[in-house]
């Protein structure tokens, strides 16, 4: 039977509860054993007006579509609290870890970010973490960032560390909003040093297509060619 939750309005409690009653009575009367699941849910319906439990669900309310939105139309990501900023402006245009913050609250925003470099579905090795930490800050502490991400329950290992996984968690407003801000920046910072990168490389394909080297002339097959008479001229 389906799950969906289905809501039940009951005007008057009492006059339910007779109506209800009556119906039991009757089953009992004829002999019939105490309803099941779903007859016991027919009766409530029947109870409230409706013919059966169908017609009761038919009056269920559609659940409103939500609406897909074109980018330039999503809603602003909610403002950033005093911690979420403090977190946000320890990360350089690159989205990397440039200082560990002093204040636990601020620390713990910052793992959040760092969270969000692992896959959910695999395995890590110690190495791999590594790796990863190592590319998502500056400042060249990884140990602290991993046992950091333990001790906060983002990352899980064995005991004798062989591996790590990512855990499921669900971040709070106020991260939610960090998050949204850290892509932001990312994006940005990636739209900034693109225009430079890609007309660098159209220079340098510009400089170089008229420099191809010449195509050497293949040896003529036989004997090897005389070698070039000297400017001197002939020995006397």
């Amino acid at each position: 039977m389906s799950q969906t939750p289905l809501a039940l309005t009951i005007a008057d409690a009492s006059q339910f509860a007779m109506a209800l009653r009556r119906s039991l009575l009757t089953r009992h009367a004829a002999g019939s054993p105490p309803p099941g699941h779903v007859e016991l849910l027919n009766l409530m319906a029947r109870a409230l007006g409706h013919r059966n439990l169908q017609s009761l669900q038919a009056l269920r309310p559609s659940p409103p579509v939500q609406p897909v939105w074109a980018t330039e139309d999503l809603p602003p990501p909610a403002p950033l609290s005093d911690h979420a900023r403090k977190a946000l402006m320890q990360f350089d245009s690159r989205g990397r870890l440039v200082r560990w913050p002093n204040k636990f609250s601020v620390q713990r925003l910052a793992l959040w970010v760092l969270w969000t470099h692992f896959d959910g579905r695999r395995v890590y090795t110690e190495r791999e973490v590594n790796e990863i930490l190592r590319a998502a800050h500056t400042y060249g502490d990884h140990a602290t960032l991993r046992r950091e991400l333990v001790n906060h329950r983002l990352l899980t290992r064995k005991s004798d560390c062989s591996q790590y996984r990512k855990l499921p968690a669900r971040a709070d407003a106020e991260t939610r909003s960090l998050l949204a801000a850290w892509r932001a920046v990312r994006r940005q910072g990636a739209a900034a040093t693109a225009p430079a990168g890609a007309a660098g490389n159209a220079a340098t394909r510009r400089s170089t297509r008229g420099c191809r080297p010449a195509p050497c002339a293949p040896a003529p097959c036989g004997n090897p060619p005389a070698p070039p008479a000297s400017s001197a001229g002939p020995a006397p």
